[in-house]
């Protein structure tokens, strides 16, 4: 059996249903395939969904302050008033502490270009502003086991920049559904359950693609949108040659630990990215705190060979070295003696910067190697996409003349050639996660 679309997005993760979103707003006969049983059930559902702009480019930035005003103005970008609810933004506000890294400093000058709103706080205000946390440098970050972890700080942090339109997205499935959703009205369509076997080919062109049930489905355009999957599908549309950025796997934790005892972290406490112990920790429900790793050069990285297998249980050590890091912030930590978290996958590039780009077969794009951190980007990057691809679709010569896309609410310029798969890796990157 063979049907027709538009445009057949591979995945239905939070960018995947952003870009069909887009589409669809376009004109475009969208069709979202997704081998599990909903949207967002795949890494998006287990994302830490923290919205912050603390990049180390000006594209970064630039991109990641755009999507402020998407999460603000949900339901009015949505259009639509979904029956399930709609996913909330918590506008707790972002700490970057300043350390010895110097990743702030970085991040200040790009705040100050674009107009990012920003306080820089001195150790009073920090103290004042977060009493449960210590002020004492422990940089660089090491693991437990590394006898130095145990010794006494001698100095001081450098103070903090605090970002007001910053904070974290309740429930990243449900963000993910309110976006399929809203492109459902606009005529997308959503097959669940479907595992796409082959990229169909001819004439240097994509064709369509074949399901694992025989079924071939036609499309002029196939956006390749498959989180950590992304790179199986490349393999499998025979584009990965003509890439000089590639993806692959990586197995990641998060943790939950309890908020310290006499402070409410879930009410009073912030986002925080605290590149001296290299983690980041933001407020959860329940009085609870979610712990990620920046992934410093201490910790080693599990980089994963085949996508759906891989120990999806939480590791004793890796649990000791984020919490006991914790620990040394917030010193009134209480450890849990059973651990909890989650494990997931990121799809992360060569340089941790995505790819938003085309390929070199025509019709056939990606957006993929999100490494982390573009759960925040999602509805930006739908319209990048989208963008990029009418422009592609009609003529243009993306790889010669990047296409430049203008933001909605920021009107600032994207240059959606700094995402171009054929770029060289950006020394500029942090190399690194941050929800």
């Amino acid at each position: 059996m063979t049907s027709k679309t538009d445009a057949i997005i591979i995945g239905a993760g939070i960018i995947g249903c952003a870009t069909a979103f887009e589409l669809a707003k376009r004109g475009y006969k969208t069709l979202n395939i997704d081998k599990l049983d909903a949207a967002g059930a795949g890494s998006t559902g287990n994302s830490c969904a923290i919205v912050r702009a603390s990049y180390s480019t000006w594209d970064g930035v630039a991109m990641a302050y755009e999507g402020f005003s998407y999460w603000k103005d949900w339901e009015n970008y949505l259009g639509y008033q979904d029956e399930e609810g709609l996913a909330r933004y918590m506008n707790c506000g972002s700490i970057l502490l300043k350390t010895k890294g110097g990743h702030h400093r970085k991040v200040l000058r790009f705040y100050r270009e674009i107009g990012v709103e920003h306080e820089e706080w001195d150790l009073e205000t920090l103290r004042e502003k977060m009493p449960v946390y210590s002020v004492m440098s422990f940089y660089p970050a090491r693991r437990p086991e590394d006898e130095r972890f145990w010794d006494e700080p001698t100095e001081e942090l450098q103070g903090a920049v605090f970002t007001s339109g910053s904070g974290y997205v309740s429930d990243p499935q449900l963000a993910t559904r309110n976006l399929m959703r809203a492109a459902q009205q606009h005529g997308a369509e959503l097959r669940l359950g479907q595992q796409v076997t082959e990229i169909r080919r001819g004439d240097g062109r994509v064709l369509g693609v074949t399901l694992k049930s025989g079924e071939q489905i036609d499309a002029d355009v196939v956006v390749n949108v498959a989180g950590p999957h992304s790179f199986v599908i490349n393999r499998m549309a025979g584009v990965e040659k003509g890439m000089n950025i590639k993806t692959k796997a990586l197995r990641h934790e998060v943790h939950h630990v309890p908020s310290p005892p006499g402070f409410d972290f879930e009410k009073d406490g912030y986002h925080t990215s605290d590149g001296d112990i290299s983690s980041y920790f933001r407020p959860e429900t329940g009085n609870t705190i979610l712990i990620g790793s920046e992934d410093p050069e201490c910790d080693p990285q599990e980089w994963i060979a085949d996508p759906d297998v891989y120990n999806r249980d939480i590791t004793d050590a890796q649990w000791k070295a984020q919490v006991y890091r914790l620990a040394k912030r917030i010193p009134d930590l209480q450890i849990p003696n059973q651990p909890r978290g989650l494990v997931d996958l990121y799809d992360v590039s060569d340089d941790w910067i995505p790819i938003y780009d085309r390929s070199d077969l025509g019709g056939f794009y990606m957006a993929i190697g999100s490494s982390g951190n573009q759960f925040k980007n999602a509805p930006v990057a739908g319209h990048l996409m989208a963008e990029l691809i009418d422009a592609c679709e009609g003529g243009h010569h993306h790889d010669r003349d990047p296409v430049q896309v203008k933001c909605v609410y920021t009107g600032l310029t994207l240059n959606a050639g700094f995402y171009s798969r054929l770029r060289k890796i950006n020394p500029n990157s942090s190399f690194s996660v941050n929800g």
